[in-house]
């Protein structure tokens, strides 16, 4: 008996929801509301206007979409499945939560608007929001951040032609922000921003990207200063300027993240998994960094030749984009690089992330290995980088004398450099490779 009920899938964890719930609620109201009034004691609370918001229409009816986000909130915990994903929902409401207060009381704006006169229902819910919801709480919008987190928690369990419906009133929602004057413009991005940073801090599927130990290859150390310096920057400029100039808060928090990938959480930070396929948080905070490396890529590879075959149907060279593309259609990617998606159009994609200009781990090259054998099973192979030069190649010289088709680590380089002479193999990478092969320990 005891046996059959712990065979027996788990129900839903409803106790567990509501406990949640009992404890976000108070303290939901507690914080917004400290934070409504420590601003209130103060002589002057500044606001960040642009003038293309004077355009913006008051419309009443809206308060009714922007009032529902309250019961698709209390809802939402009784919707995951499980008790893992229910505790990572609980914790991203919580972090968006504390976040956004910690701002409203370190930073505090105002909203200047004047609202219209109204009546009826609209006029009868804008009071009961007033009552709680004073002109203050504003960068980053809170309601805009829990509006990320809530749509992507429905959006994963609502059957697909439920989701239109899903879209449709959750934009209406974002839209109401604005309509409602309850929020400046600039709020909006920068609620979108926190509740984003709160999915990729807590992936519903997914390990947390932890931080480690500080990196000891000091090359990592060094690229982690400069992004970081790259980020402060972007940030200073942007507080410093205002106005538009504020939108640079978005690539100097991207590159904030990529300083830490290189200074303690490594590849797992790009939250790319081993389909190549990246995370929507991941996907939306580091655009501005992606970007940037796509075009660096294009940059360096402009005019490269195409990827070429090193040994037994593995071929070396960098992600295909655009036209390159249809050529290897029935073949296995074997992806070394962390910073971009892999591209689609193959039969099968292996990823195994790197970081750029890194020395990858034994541990990580014999990953990289064992999948480009793996995938030799299927067909022709093509194992890429951003360039393939470093980290592609580095990984087919591992598979080289980890099969024996290399008789050492000299021997290995030199394949792969034959077949593609502009590939970069350090000192470094040598003695990780020769690690990973077992000729060192």
């Amino acid at each position: 008996m005891t046996a059959l009920a712990a065979a027996r899938p788990a129900g839903r964890p409803w106790r567990r929801a509501a406990l949640w719930l009992a404890g976000l609620a108070p303290f939901f109201y507690a914080t917004y509301g400290l934070a409504n009034w420590l601003a209130a004691q103060r002589d002057e609370v500044g606001a960040v206007v642009f003038a293309f918001e004077r355009h913006v229409p008051f419309l009443a009816w809206t308060i009714v979409p922007y009032w529902s986000i309250n019961a698709f909130y209390a809802a939402s915990l009784f919707v995951p499945a499980t008790a893992g994903e229910l505790d990572r929902h609980g914790r991203r409401l919580l972090t968006a939560q504390a976040a956004a207060v910690a701002c409203f009381i370190l930073w505090p704006l105002r909203f200047t608007f004047e609202r219209p006169p109204v009546t009826g229902l609209p006029g009868f819910m804008f009071d009961a929001l007033t009552s709680f919801d004073k002109p203050f709480n504003q960068a980053p919008s809170l309601h805009i951040a829990l509006l990320v987190i809530l749509w992507d928690l429905y959006a994963r369990h609502l059957p697909p032609a439920w989701r239109p419906a899903l879209h449709a009133w959750f934009a209406l929602i974002g839209v109401s922000v604005l309509t409602t004057y309850q929020h400046h413009f600039v709020d909006v991005p920068t609620g979108a921003l926190l509740g984003f940073a709160c999915l990729w801090l807590w992936p519903l599927a997914g390990d947390t990207p932890r931080p480690g130990p500080l990196a000891a290859d000091r090359r990592r150390r060094r690229l982690a200063a400069a992004y970081a310096a790259g980020a402060a920057l972007l940030a200073a400029f942007g507080a410093g300027l205002g106005g538009v100039a504020l939108w640079l808060a978005w690539p100097a928090l991207s590159l904030a993240l990529v300083a830490l990938a290189y200074a303690c959480v490594g590849a797992a930070l790009f939250q790319k998994a081993p389909d190549g396929t990246v995370s929507l948080a991941s996907r939306v905070l580091l655009a501005p960094y992606r970007l940037g490396a796509h075009l660096n890529a294009l940059a360096w590879t402009r005019g490269e030749a195409a990827p070429v075959e090193v040994a037994d149907g593995v071929h070396l060279g960098r992600l295909p984009w655009g036209r390159a593309k249809p050529r290897w259609r029935g073949a296995t990617l074997v992806d070394l690089c962390a910073e971009l998606p892999s591209p689609g159009g193959f039969a099968a994609v292996r990823a195994v992330p790197l970081l750029d200009l890194a020395t990858p781990s034994p541990a990580r090259l014999r990953a990289a290995a064992e999948a480009i054998e793996r995938a030799r099973g299927d067909g022709p192979v093509l194992v890429a980088c951003a360039l393939g030069y470093a980290r592609s190649a580095v990984a087919v010289a591992t598979w080289l004398l980890r099969t024996g088709r290399a008789g050492g680590v000299d021997e290995a380089v030199a394949m792969v450099r034959r077949a593609r002479p502009r590939v970069v193999i350090g000192d470094n990478a040598r003695l990780a490779l020769a690690r990973a092969a077992g000729v060192l320990p």
